[in-house]
């Protein structure tokens, strides 16, 4: 308190800096500039790369709360679901050159599992899942993940000493171990016991770029369609019913379009890191309603590599439809040469806080590809090659309004 006490008051002394320009060269600016309907970036972009690396090496220069975390000071709708808590803990990080990330920090030991008892709504998020499912979603070829890199924060002088929200500030202490810990601040489970810790400053974590203000590039966040239920007891109805995807087929925009493709293309991705907490999912407005899914806030999949939960893939096996680019790359992954798990222990590797995964989870992504191949030839055996595997390899023509645009 007394060291952040002095800090404060040596910037006080400091004349206010010149308004900084923006380089157009700027990573975080480059990034933002490539989102297209494709996904968020091209296939191989340079940009993200250094990003990464910049996500990495710049100096934080302010800390805060994320407005997730803020909004938990406020209303809670706890009809809806269970209340978060303390344990899910997130920062917004700040660098030069505008640049944003979010920060979550170490939670669990990477050879821990989620306890079988666990629900998927109170486990833990680890900071090594939102890592790896940017490495998985870039090997899929969907593009969907933000940037994330691993990095250790100097969480007194990358966190306390750049916060000017009084409320960080307060729940900083140093434990009997002599480790600088704070935790998150909100009217319920939320005190030291859930507290993160460096070692003694040094707190491992990952970081996520942000996307741009939704001012500049609205979003909408729609629920999804196969919505687990969100208490201790009861079920939704796609849970008890075989046939719902019917019901789904017939409303708008699941009736046309490749948004069910898109929904499909989500549950393979979250069966693959085991997350079942999708209840939202997120899309550009600018893109319509054909633009992809953004896959958001995966810090809880990768939690029990001895367990595959095949009623994520529900929306896959009730509607018996897939992308066709889709099942050739997981085909493709599923090739001895191009295994899977070879494929992402590579790529992991590349990470600063590698080994991000043990082996048991990488040895469960190449089972859970079989499981999914699986779930499409028995679909292909039902109802036929040509209704199941969607071409999506064919470009679509633009409207006769825009093309009418686009020649002028």
């Amino acid at each position: 308190s007394r060291r952040h006490k002095l800090y404060r008051e040596e910037l006080n002394l400091t004349s206010p800096a010149a308004p900084v320009p923006l380089r157009p060269e700027a990573s975080w600016l480059q990034f933002h500039l490539g989102i297209s309907r494709d996904g968020l970036y091209p296939r191989s972009s340079p940009i993200v790369n250094r990003l990464l690396r910049d996500m990495q090496e710049f100096p934080t220069i302010s800390a805060d709360y994320s407005q997730d975390e803020k909004a938990l000071l406020g209303a809670c709708d706890c009809s809806q679901i269970v209340k978060p808590s303390g344990v899910h803990l997130k920062l917004v990080l700040r660098f030069q050159d505008f640049g944003k990330a979010m920060f979550k920090p170490m939670r669990q030991k990477r050879e821990e599992e989620t306890p079988e008892d666990f629900f998927y709504f109170v486990d833990f998020q680890r900071h090594n899942a939102e890592i790896a499912a940017f490495h998985l979603d870039r090997i899929l070829d969907f593009r969907r993940v933000p940037p994330t890199v691993g990095r250790r924060i100097n969480v007194t002088r990358e966190i306390l000493e750049v916060t000017k929200n009084e409320v960080l500030q307060s729940v900083f202490f140093v434990s009997p171990a002599s480790n600088v810990c704070f935790f998150a601040k909100c009217p319920y489970m939320c005190k030291t016991e859930y507290a993160v810790c460096g070692n003694p400053h040094l707190l491992e974590g990952s970081l996520s770029a942000f996307l741009p203000s939704l001012n500049l590039a609205p979003r909408l966040s729609i629920p999804n369609p196969w919505i687990r239920s969100y208490s201790f007891d009861g079920k939704e109805e796609w849970e008890v019913n075989p046939l719902y995807c019917n019901t789904v087929r017939e409303i708008y925009p699941y009736s046309n379009g490749n948004r069910l493709l898109n929904v499909v293309d989500m549950a393979i991705f979250d069966f693959l890191i085991g997350n079942m907490d999708r209840h939202h999912y997120e899309m550009f407005t600018k893109f319509g309603d054909d633009g992809f899914l953004l896959h958001l806030d995966n810090a809880r999949g990768f939690g029990r590599h001895s367990h595959d939960e095949t009623s994520i893939l529900a929306p896959l096996s009730q509607c018996c439809i897939i992308k066709r680019t889709t099942l050739l790359r997981l085909q493709l992954l599923a090739e001895p040469e191009y295994q899977l798990s070879d494929m992402m222990r590579e790529s992991l590797l590349q990470d600063p806080l590698a080994p991000v995964l043990t082996e048991p989870h990488l040895l469960a992504l190449d089972r859970r590809l079989q499981l999914i191949l699986e779930a499409v030839r028995k679909c292909i055996d039902t109802y036929g090659e040509a209704t199941v595997v969607a071409n999506d390899t064919a470009q679509p023509q633009a409207p006769a309004s825009d093309r009418v645009k686009l020649d002028t």
